[in-house]
């Protein structure tokens, strides 16, 4: 019988990297050994959830009811664009941290990208393809995200109006949050004491779940 790297030589197609296999897995075990109802993450990584609740069902098909299935939680905003208009990624460099200023902020998101078909500030746009309008969506009220659409669509604004909108209601809670963050970062001692005690919860419930894993398998 050949190996599997000469089958894949024969057939002439090129090996995938054991990641592709075991990141994925990987990433399902560190979720299923803590036993969470629900999961929150971006829409872009339900899929990810989803091969863990499988790899959770199969298990337990085989072995008994050791691992909960966890539920995806969703935001109402369950994709964050980036300046770019990609998803916000780090690995992009399209990100609005949490930790910038404004000084920083505010130019990331005056040369954020808009609708791609406004060229001039007289052409109409379309907010449900502008990632700026998406941001309107999380920070701005109603009202206001009601006027920039219109505003928008019959070219009554232009798009450094709308960001301008879209500055007046997000700097406010990232300020907030910021502060916080620094005031935080201040009491470094507290910081180690909350980790110290919440990985202490965390080793006491993934040993349970280890050893009734190990229990079911029939590994001492």
């Amino acid at each position: 019988m050949p190996t599997y790297k000469e089958l894949v030589e024969h057939l002439g197609i090129q090996s995938p990297s054991y990641r592709l296999l075991g990141y994925p897995l990987l990433q399902a075990a560190d979720i299923l050994i803590y036993r969470p109802r629900y999961v929150p993450v971006g829409v872009d990584q339900a899929p990810h959830i989803e091969l863990t609740r499988e790899v959770a069902r199969r298990f337990n098909h085989l072995f008994g009811p050791v691992l909960l299935e966890p539920e995806i939680k969703l935001t109402a905003i369950p994709k964050v664009p980036g300046t770019d208009g990609r998803k916000m990624s780090k690995s992009y460099d399209n990100a609005i941290y949490l930790a910038d200023p404004p000084e920083v902020t505010v130019p990331k998101i005056k040369t954020m990208v808009t609708d791609p078909a406004r060229k001039r500030r007289a052409d109409p746009g379309n907010p449900d393809v502008c990632p700026v309008f998406d941001l309107h969506r999380i920070f701005s009220p109603e009202a206001d995200r009601a006027r920039v659409a219109q505003g928008c669509r019959t070219a009554g604004i232009g798009c450094l109006d709308c960001k301008g909108v879209l500055l007046e209601h997000m700097m406010p809670p990232l300020e907030a949050i910021r502060e916080r963050r620094e005031r935080m970062a201040a009491r470094p001692d507290h910081l180690r004491e909350v980790l110290r005690a919440g990985s202490i919860r965390a080793r006491h419930i993934a040993s349970e779940t280890l050893a009734e894993a190990k229990a079911a398998v029939g590994i001492t």
